[in-house]
């Protein structure tokens, strides 16, 4: 068993990996690990390892040809064995949604899976969390969405004249954006030059929280004061629209 851990080792198969392909947990993984022969594995789960690997038999171990082709192939079975193993997951709870949107959100759900569960680190849980902000807040700015195609035609993914959006708009933005990253890839400013267009920028968020803030206050204020009119102490599925429509009367009073 020992020589199979080298081997994985030699091959960059993460524990994390391999225990989705064999459809194990990450413990489980590590038991069958400890054993002393694969043949003391279940048979379904030794059968699956011996085809990742290309082999018939432990016993092949020894020799396998640790090459470029060889880490490559087994790369290719071993991701489309992950990939078939989380479809199984993620489709069971994507009914309603067509072929293509199926196929999206499972390839971004086993995507964000594996990221995680491969790193860690806080930088990692933190991109996350702001890639997680950037798509609750991405109706609201269309600017987001040239973002994210801006970054796919960089990367190559997406022809750089498609336009998928507003193609004036697009345009203009993918122009500036690119003309910006340029400056700073290329060390065209410095932190202390750009000091005080940051501050700006700090200045400009405050004063939309602060916005944000009093117009949540504003309907707070206006909450309590439909309840009390209308004699209720709460709002509920009964009351909502009566409530509601309350509120939107008190506001326009003040117009």
């Amino acid at each position: 068993m020992d020589k199979l851990n080298d081997i994985l080792n030699e091959l960059g198969i993460s524990k994390v990996r391999l225990a989705k392909y064999l459809g194990v947990s990450r413990q489980m993984l590590y038991n069958y690990l400890g054993m002393t022969s694969i043949k003391d594995w279940p048979k379904e789960k030794s059968t699956r390892l011996l085809g990742l690997l290309n082999i018939k038999s432990e016993d092949e171990l020894k020799d396998l040809p640790i090459d470029s082709n060889y880490i490559m192939e087994v790369e290719s079975r071993l991701n489309d064995g992950v990939k078939d193993s989380l479809d199984k997951e993620v489709l069971a709870d994507l009914k309603g949604f067509s072929k293509k949107e199926q196929e999206l959100l499972t390839d971004i759900i086993n995507l964000l899976k594996e990221k995680l569960s491969d790193d860690k680190s806080k930088e990692t849980f933190y991109a996350y969390t702001y890639l997680y902000h950037y798509l609750q807040s991405m109706e609201t700015n269309r600017e987001l969405k040239y973002i994210l195609a801006y970054m796919s035609k960089s990367m190559g993914f997406t022809d750089p004249n498609e336009y998928a959006f507003n193609q004036d708009q697009q345009f203009i933005f993918e122009a500036i954006l690119f003309s910006g990253l340029t400056l700073y890839n290329n060390g065209g400013s410095s932190k202390v030059k750009l000091a005080e267009a940051h501050k700006r920028f700090v200045q400009d968020i405050e004063h939309k929280n602060e916005e944000k803030l009093s117009r949540t206050q504003e309907l707070n204020t206006a909450k309590v004061q439909a309840l009390r009119e209308l004699g209720y102490s709460e709002i509920n599925e009964e009351n909502a629209k009566e409530v509601l429509e309350k509120i939107a009367e008190i506001q326009s009073r003040k117009v």
